[in-house]
């Protein structure tokens, strides 16, 4: 790895611009913007980097930058750029799927309606995006009942023109068949103008429309028209009902929200036209791989309104989180569409409402994502096989259990095991351990310790026959099964204790790997060197969510016994409260948290506590200055 001191530049502008970091192969790795080069580009060269900034800037080699004139600038440019290089450090939303769009040809002669996955093209008008194409398909089988314009190929039109015989579309009442003039080119014209209109603007115009020529139909005695008329009605009520919601019917806009989840995150988008939803769409971007703070809206704006047509874009667009670069997305929004664009949170009333929605829709794409992926056989099994590989295991590892050590300056250490077998998570086999304070571990003797107390059982149980067991009515053997591979969470110290309590043991057919979280580096017991995976392996993203569910399970139990020991040192101050009475309240609320979110009235409910001495607890409670709530990444405990 480079030292990022090696290639720091010098003589910097202090203008704005955008610039770009190197790898060793020449690979753009991070594309950024600033308005003060100089400014910007120096934080990178300084100490106490977070962690993902440290990583990017120690795999680069150099960095150069492009002066512009202003920020919309930088920000047009830093969008071409990533869009052209991919880099592996920026926030990239991506939809991996393809969403069918009805469109209408209102620039031919004759023009049609078609449904479509391909790009954007001029002359075209756009309506979706459409997230079931069953959907679809059936409001395209209203809009040929109500608006009967041609829907067939140039070709099959040219030929039914040279024939004189309109298609079956025709024949069935879903095309008026211009081929053959049962309707003139400007009354095909304005049933296509129509049909625009209605799917921009809903029914608010169009109903009203063809209820009066209904009633003019009736009046002459025109039954079968007025009976045809009514029916389409009743159709485009009922495509209305499925896209409306509880919202204004002046309302037009783009309603944007972006759900976070560890290291990833989803944007969902409703397209709001007059009161109604014409669309939905949602992204997902992995967070692990871009830096911390980069801008998530921006990115989630460029992968929504890049390719758009000037008439996609709204005069407002509705987000619940305001982008860094506000000002600039603004202006590059108002040039895209030709007039102006505003970006908006709202507060309050049904615009913060159906902003809720649209996060929700986000966050069930997230979890839809996640659990295809989780569950995709083939991948898991690809990144079994590159681990095998890249470790140099005689087999797969079809089990894999992961150790991590949680503690706060050495006190209420606990330590948790994780299951994986076939890369999914066993939570059945999880087991936690706690580790008395007096022992006087740091982190590697505890992990000594820990594997060490693991694999003593597996030595007392491999012998238990399990059936045997069941049939006697025995307790199920919990660590009868060995792994065929043991992640620890940390680096070398961690690696090589592990191995030490493994080799203390006999036990040599269990493989060992480590892996730091500092640069995802894969570490091997007494190597000099770590393993990089690269960093698109699914082998890799198998190891981190490993050793993350790993990370989460030893912060839990940290959490719940650290906040037990709280509570006990708070209770022990209450003047007056005994030992029996102390464990009817550790009992029955298990934390300070729930103590102090607790009535009078609740506390004198618990057994021995009358009213009295429930206010003299939440006294001395509301006097303790308690903290309670710890970082998830670092085990230290925040606020109360």
């Amino acid at each position: 790895m480079a030292d990022p001191q090696s290639y720091r530049p010098t003589d910097i502008p202090k203008l704005p611009g955008v610039y770009r970091f190197y790898d060793a192969t020449d690979t753009v790795i991070y594309v950024g913007k600033a308005i003060n080069l100089k400014n910007r580009l120096s934080n990178y060269f300084q100490g106490n980097l977070a962690e993902k900034t440290y990583r990017m800037v120690h795999q680069a080699v150099r960095v150069d930058w492009t002066i512009v004139d202003t920020e919309v600038e930088a920000l047009q440019l830093e969008f071409s750029w990533i869009k052209q290089y991919a880099p592996q450090y920026n926030v990239q939303f991506r939809d991996d799927k393809s969403y069918p769009y009805l469109a209408i040809t209102n620039k031919e002669e004759f023009p049609r309606v078609f449904i479509t996955r391909k790009s954007k093209r001029p002359g075209i008008s756009y309506f979706g995006p459409f997230t079931h194409t069953w959907a679809l398909r059936s409001t395209f089988d209203v809009v040929l009942k109500t608006f009967p314009i041609r829907s067939c190929t140039t070709s099959n039109f040219e030929r039914a023109k040279r024939t004189k015989r309109q298609c079956l579309l025709g024949d069935i009442g879903k095309c008026a068949a211009p081929c053959v003039e049962w309707i003139s080119k400007e009354d095909h014209k304005a049933l296509s103008d129509r049909l625009v209109k209605f799917m921009s603007n809903g029914n608010t115009d169009i109903v009203p429309t063809l209820r009066a020529e209904m009633e003019l139909a009736s009046s002459r005695e025109e039954f079968e028209r007025a009976s045809k008329i009514r029916d389409s009605i009743d159709a485009i009520e009922r495509a209305q009902e499925s896209a409306e919601a509880a919202l204004p019917e002046n309302l037009t806009a783009d309603i944007v929200a972006i759900h976070h989840d560890g290291a990833h995150a989803a944007g969902s988008i409703f397209i709001v036209r007059g009161g109604a939803i014409k669309g939905s769409r949602s992204w997902i971007v992995d967070q692990s791989k871009s830096l911390e703070g980069d801008d998530e809206m921006g990115a989630l704006f460029y992968s929504i309104y890049s390719q758009s047509a000037p008439t996609d874009i709204p005069a407002e667009i509705l987000i619940n989180e305001l982008p860094l670069d506000a000002t600039a997305l603004e202006s590059w929004l108002s040039g895209l569409r030709g007039a102006p664009v505003t970006l908006k949170v709202p507060q309050r009333g049904e615009k913060v409402e159906i902003l809720a929605t649209v996060k929700r829709n986000a966050q069930y794409s997230l979890i839809q994502f996640l659990s295809k992926r989780a569950n995709d056989a083939a991948v898991s099994g690809s990144a079994l096989a590159e681990i095998a590989e890249q470790l140099e295991l005689a087999e797969l590892p079809l089990r894999i259990e992961c150790f991590d050590i949680s503690n706060i300056q050495g006190t209420s250490m606990v330590a948790s095991m994780v299951v994986f077998e076939d890369g999914q998570p066993k939570k059945s086999d999880y087991r936690r351990f706690s580790i008395a304070d007096d022992a006087g571990f740091d982190d590697t003797r505890a992990m000594a310790h820990v594997i060490t107390r693991r694999f003593k059982r597996y030595l007392d149980e491999k012998d238990i026959d399990v059936v045997e067991a069941a049939v006697q009515g025995a307790q199920r053997p919990k660590f009868a099964y060995p792994p065929q591979l043991v992640v620890v969470d940390g680096g070398k110290p961690q690696v090589n204790a592990a191995a030490k309590a493994l080799r203390e043991l006999g036990i040599t057919n269990v493989a060992l790997c480590g892996l730091a979280k500092r640069l995802e580096e894969v570490w091997l017991p007494n190597n000099s060197e770590p393993i990089i995976f690269p960093r698109h392996s699914e082998a890799l993203y198998l190891l981190q969510k490993v050793r993350d569910e790993a990370h989460r399970f030893a912060i839990n139990f940290h959490r719940s016994k650290r906040s037990k020991i709280m509570l006990e040192s708070l209770l022990d101050e209450v003047d007056g409260l005994g030992e029996v009475r102390r464990k009817s309240l550790l009992t029955h609320f298990g934390s300070v948290t729930a103590l102090k979110k607790a009535t009078s009235e609740e506390l004198a409910a618990v057994p021995g506590i009358g009213i009295k001495m429930a206010k003299t607890i939440m006294e001395q409670v509301n006097n303790q200055g308690v903290a309670l709530n710890i970082d998830m990444q670092s085990g230290e405990i925040l606020d109360a």
